[in-house]
């Protein structure tokens, strides 16, 4: 009796350990649950973005050529780019000092108060360069081994939510600006784009950034 009384309660001990840890995972499930389905405060996106107005305009449609359109882009991009200029994953001096005070709710309702902004159409400037543009665009350079931008970014430059940024219509000086840094090595926190980059010379950049430019 006496040498069946310790297995008993080591028993039960385990089984309480294990009953514990279930309702601690199922409580910090829901948690996360309840967190990624916490809606958006657009309002307080809106009074939060006031600050970065003078950047990129008080709709998200910058009209500063160094400084990108915000406009009607993917939430989930936005955020992961707050994020990473927070963390100085990516770097900019400018940005970091902005995204060192928001919280991730600030992040989020900032990001999907810009995406209910419709963005404002650009076009291409340079005639000699457009068609050079649309073909690295829509069909790479197979010979060097450079990618369509269209695979990713889809041909009309939407992107594909969660996963690829919109180009359309974004300022030339800004995309020429951000090939060049991952080709660089300036920025550094998207290991494909550098690569894609690193395959393309001063003039194909040109001609892409311009042709992205007119996408709509």
């Amino acid at each position: 009796m006496h040498a069946v009384l310790p297995s008993l309660q080591k028993l039960i001990s385990m089984t309480f350990i294990a009953r514990l840890t279930l309702v601690t995972t199922l409580a910090l499930t829901s948690l996360c649950v309840s967190a990624q389905d916490k809606k958006p405060d657009l309002a307080k996106g809106e009074a939060s973005f006031a600050v970065c107005a003078a950047c990129h305009a008080a709709d998200g449609n910058s009209g500063s050529p160094e400084n990108p359109k915000l406009a009607q882009q993917h939430p989930e991009y936005l955020v992961k780019q707050l994020q990473e200029f927070k963390s100085g994953k990516r770097n900019n001096a400018i940005m970091k000092g902005f995204a060192a005070g928001l919280s991730d709710d600030d992040m989020r309702n900032i990001s999907y108060w810009l995406t209910s902004k419709p963005a404002k159409s650009g076009f291409a400037k340079d005639k000699e360069l457009v068609a050079l543009g649309e073909r690295i665009y829509r069909g790479g350079i197979g010979e060097r081994k450079i990618a369509a931008c269209a695979g990713c970014h889809s041909p009309n430059g939407a992107g594909i939510p969660s996963q690829y940024p919109r180009l359309s219509g974004q300022h030339a000086d800004y995309t020429k600006a951000q090939l060049t840094a991952f080709r660089d090595g300036v920025r550094l926190n998207n290991p494909t784009m550098a690569q894609v980059a690193a395959r393309l010379n001063d003039r194909e950049i040109r001609a892409v950034s311009d042709y992205i430019a007119g996408l709509r």
